[in-house]
């Protein structure tokens, strides 16, 4: 069983999709669920979703790790042309998880009490993303 999710972004940040999955996957017993984004610029994660602060500190913390291209510390990119966000996007990609795999009991993703799926947008402008979605019953 396949589908994707369609998740529009207003720009960096995490968004959150967990409900569309767990709305998809119900009632279809156990398996598991391969999700993957199909695209070089934005992440997906597994993360607390009871705080928004741990989102925003997360941002920040990438953010800081891997500033704009236009920042001094990032003279030696090349990849300049789509923006200052654009490179410093796809080094962000490849740090984190493009795909996830998670175990589904009863049409319900086995994810801990204050766990969500998100979609890390890397890029500042807002875009409509892609997730890939896959479900093996076992």
């Amino acid at each position: 069983m396949q589908t994707r999710f369609e998740i529009a972004t207003a720009g960096q940040g995490l968004h959150e999709f967990t409900d569309e999955v767990r709305d998809w996957l119900a009632g279809v017993g156990d398996g598991l669920l391969t999700l993957f984004v199909r695209h070089t610029s934005c992440s997906l994660l597994i993360q607390e979703n009871a705080d928004p602060d741990v989102q925003r500190d997360l941002h920040a913390f990438f953010t800081r790790l891997v500033p704009p291209s236009d920042d001094p510390s990032m003279s030696y990119l090349r990849h300049t042309m789509e923006g200052p966000d654009d490179m410093p996007a796809h080094i962000k990609a490849a740090m984190m998880p493009v795909s996830l795999s998670i175990p589904v009991k009863a049409g319900r993703p086995v994810l801990g009490t204050w766990q969500g799926l998100y979609l890390f947008e890397h890029r500042d402008r807002p875009h409509r993303r892609t997730v890939a979605a896959q479900f093996m019953a076992g």
